[in-house]
C-alpha cells in the first residue's frame, strides 16, 4: 500500500470537520416514556468539587445534570444549562451521581437533573438544590477506604476484555513506514500486546469490504468475489489468538450507487448499493467463505452492519435506506447459518437504537446484539430500552468508546484519559457485554498518518509501541481478581472524585485499584485542589506485604517524559531508548501498618492519578 491515491490529510481533516456534526435523518420513533424528574437530589460540597446524587428513575438510560447561577439572595438568576465537561459528545451519564469540577470554587450554583429516556430526549428537571465547591485548603483532605479481605464478594465483570478497536485491518499488510516504523508490523504487535497483557479477545475495525482488499468487482457485468486478502488479514489476527468483529462495510466501488461519496483519507465509499440483490449476494458469499475457511468458530463471531450511519459523513443515503441495508444484510448473514450473531446500529452518540429495534420488530429482522458508540462520558444504560422494545436478550456491545471523539486531541495522550478509562469501565461493569476502547494503536490514518509521536492520537500505544497512560490503566484493570469486594468510603471526595475497585484473586491475594478522576477535561493537566490523602484499611490482612504501583503525571505518563527529554516531532534514537522507561509501571514494595488486626496503607493521590495496591495472600 502506498500514498498514491490518498488525498492530503489536511483535506481529509477539513472535510471531516465540516461534516462530522451533521446527523443523518433522525426521523421519528414511537412514543417514549414520559419520565419523571429524579427525586432526592442532594449536592455535597467538597474541596474543588460538588458531588451530586439522586434516586434512579425506572426507564432512564441516563441523566443530564444542569446548573444555573444564583444571585446574592440564593435566587436563580440565569437559565439552567447542561454541565459541559468537554467530552465533545453525549453529556448524559448513566449513574445516579455526578462530580462537578467545572464551577468556580466558592461560587454558589443551583443544580438540577433530568432523566433521559433516549439520547435525543431530555425529561423534566428536578427541583433545584444550591451548592458551592469549597476552595482549596492546605493539606489534601483524607478519604478513608475500608474493606474486608474475607468478604464473600461477587463475580468481577471485565467489560474491557471482550473487544478492542483498530485501524482497518488491511493496514496489517502495509509495509509503509510512519515515524520510521513499519505500519503493519507495529499494528500487529500492538494487537498482540493487548491480547497477551490485557486478555482482549476480539478486534473491531472498519472497511473489510473496501477496495484495498479487492473483495468485489464486476467483469462483463457479473460479480466476481475475491476474499484472498481478507484471508490474509484474518489469518494474521487468528495467529495472535484474536478473532474479528466483522463490521460489514464500506461499499465496494463497482457496487456503489454513488462511488464519489467517501469518508476518510483512504476514501471509504459511504453510499447505498446500486443493486440490493448483489449486495445481499456479496454478504452471503463473504460469510459462507469465512465459515468454510475458519470453521465453526465463525458461529461466535459478531457481524455488525455498517458504521455510524446516523452521521452524514458515514452514510449518504436516508435512514429508511439504512434500515433496508440492515434487513438485507442481517438476513444474508442468517441465510448462511442462523446461529451467526448479527446486530447494529453501530451508531454515533447512542443514536438510532430505538429506531432500529422498532424497525426490526416490524420487519422481523434479527437483532442478536445492539451496538453503539459514545465518547467523553461513561456509556449509557440501554437495558431499559431493550426491555421496553421487546429485545431483552440482545447483548449490548459498545463497539467504540473513548475519552474524546476528536482526532488529534491532546487529552488522548495524558494521565487524565487513563483515569477516565477506569471510571467508564467501572460504571459499565455488569451492564454491558463489551466496552471496546477506540483504538489499540496510533498507527491509525483515518484523517492522515501521525505527524509526530505525541499528536493526540486515539491509540493506547504510540507509534513505536510505547504505552500511554490509557494502556497502563487497562493493564491495571487486568490485574484485578475474580471476586469483587465491597468498599466502604468516607471523607471529602468519597465515591465520586475518589473511586475504587477492590478484588480478591483465586490465590487469596488482593488487588485494589484506587483513582482520583473527574470527567471535566479542563482539568486534564491536574488540579491540586482535587488531590486526596488516601487511608486504605483492609481487615484480616495484618502482616501481609504489599506492592504499590502508581500511574500519574510523574509515573508512566509519556507526555511528561517526552517534555523533559525535549522530544520534537519524532524522537532521536537516544530519546526512543529513554522513552522506554515510560513503557512499564514500577511496583514499590511496602509493609502496611497494623491497626486492630487490619493492614493500613496511607498515600497521597494526585488528580489525575491511580494506584494499584496488591496485598499478598494469607
Amino acid at each position: 500500500m502506498t500514498n498514491a491515491s490518498r488525498p492530503e490529510s489536511s483535506d481529509a481533516r477539513t472535510d471531516w470537520e465540516a461534516r462530522i456534526a451533521r446527523r443523518s435523518d433522525e426521523g421519528g420513533t414511537a412514543a417514549l416514556p414520559d419520565l419523571p424528574p429524579p427525586a432526592g437530589l442532594t449536592a455535597t460540597p467538597g474541596h474543588g468539587h460538588v458531588r451530586l446524587s439522586w434516586q434512579p428513575v425506572d426507564g432512564a438510560v441516563g441523566y443530564l445534570v444542569h446548573r444555573a447561577t444564583l444571585d446574592d439572595d440564593d435566587r436563580v438568576s440565569g437559565p439552567f444549562t447542561p454541565v459541559d465537561h468537554l467530552g465533545g459528545d453525549v453529556l448524559s451519564v448513566p449513574d445516579t451521581w455526578y462530580v462537578d469540577t467545572t464551577g468556580t470554587p466558592g461560587e454558589r450554583y443551583a443544580y438540577a437533573v433530568a432523566a433521559v429516556p433516549e439520547v435525543t430526549v431530555i425529561g423534566a428537571l428536578s427541583d433545584p438544590v444550591p451548592a458551592a465547591a469549597l476552595p482549596a485548603g492546605g493539606d489534601p483532605p483524607t478519604v478513608t477506604l475500608h474493606l474486608d479481605s474475607d468478604a464473600a464478594g461477587a463475580t468481577l465483570h471485565r467489560p474491557w476484555q471482550p473487544m478492542i478497536g483498530s485501524e482497518r485491518l488491511s493496514q496489517l499488510l502495509c509495509r509503509d513506514r510512519s515515524g520510521g516504523r513499519e505500519i503493519g508490523t507495529e499494528l500487529l504487535a500492538a494487537l498482540r500486546r493487548v491480547r497477551d497483557e490485557i486478555g482482549v479477545t476480539t478486534v473491531r475495525a472498519h472497511s473489510i469490504l473496501h477496495d484495498d482488499l479487492g473483495v468485489y468487482r464486476e467483469v462483463d457485468g457479473e460479480p466476481v468475489y475475491d476474499f484472498s486478502r481478507v484471508d490474509q488479514v484474518y489469518d494474521l489476527l487468528l495467529g495472535i489468538g484474536m478473532t474479528p468483529v466483522v463490521e460489514i462495510g464500506f461499499m465496494p466501488r463497482d457496487l456503489a450507487s454513488d462511488p464519489d461519496r467517501t469518508v476518510f483519507a483512504y476514501r471509504g465509499i459511504i453510499s447505498p448499493p446500486r443493486d440490493w440483490d448483489r449486495w445481499s449476494g456479496l454478504v452471503r458469499a463473504l460469510v459462507a467463505h469465512l465459515l468454510e475457511r475458519y470453521g465453526e468458530q465463525v458461529l461466535g463471531w459478531d457481524f455488525e452492519v455498517w458504521n455510524e450511519a446516523n452521521l452524514e459523513v458515514f452514510w449518504s443515503g436516508s435512514r429508511e435506506e439504512w434500515m433496508r441495508l440492515y434487513d438485507v444484510t442481517a438476513r444474508a448473514v442468517k441465510d448462511v447459518d442462523p446461529r451467526i450473531p448479527v446486530g447494529g446500529p453501530s451508531s454515533a452518540a447512542a443514536g438510532w437504537v430505538d429506531a432500529l429495534l422498532e424497525h426490526a420488530a416490524r420487519s422481523g429482522a434479527p437483532v442478536d446484539f445492539v451496538s453503539t458508540h459514545t465518547y467523553g462520558s461513561p456509556p449509557l444504560d440501554l437495558r431499559h430500552t431493550l426491555a421496553r422494545l421487546g429485545f431483552p436478550d440482545a447483548r449490548i456491545l459498545w463497539t467504540e468508546w473513548g475519552v474524546t471523539p476528536t482526532h488529534f486531541h491532546p487529552v488522548n495522550d495524558g494521565t487524565s484519559a487513563g483515569t477516565f478509562l477506569l471510571t467508564g469501565m467501572r460504571s459499565a461493569a455488569g451492564r454491558v457485554d463489551a466496552l471496546s476502547y477506540w483504538v489499540a494503536s496510533d498507527h491509525f490514518e483515518e484523517l492522515g498518518r501521525p505527524p509526530r509521536l505525541l499528536h493526540g492520537g486515539f491509540g493506547l500505544l504510540t507509534v513505536g509501541g510505547i504505552a500511554k497512560p490509557r494502556y497502563h490503566a487497562l493493564r491495571m484493570l487486568a490485574q484485578l481478581g475474580e471476586t469483587e469486594l465491597p468498599v466502604r468510603a468516607t471523607g471529602d471526595g468519597a465515591d465520586g472524585l475518589v473511586q475504587t475497585w477492590a478484588s480478591r484473586r483465586a490465590d487469596g491475594s488482593l488487588a485494589v485499584l484506587l483513582w482520583v478522576s473527574t470527567l471535566d477535561q479542563s482539568k486534564r493537566d491536574g488540579d491540586p485542589a482535587l488531590a486526596r490523602r488516601i487511608r486504605l484499611v483492609i481487615d484480616h490482612a495484618a502482616g501481609r506485604p504489599a506492592l504499590v504501583t502508581r500511574l500519574d503525571r510523574e509515573h508512566g505518563d509519556i507526555t511528561t517524559l517526552a517534555d523533559r527529554l525535549g522530544v520534537a516531532d519524532w524522537p532521536t534514537d537516544e530519546q526512543w531508548a529513554a522513552l522506554r522507561a515510560a513503557d512499564q509501571l514500577t511496583a514499590q514494595k511496602v509493609q502496611p501498618d497494623v491497626e486492630d488486626g487490619a493492614a493500613v496503607i496511607e498515600l497521597t493521590l494526585p488528580q489525575p492519578g491511580a494506584v494499584l495496591v496488591e496485598v499478598s495472600g494469607a
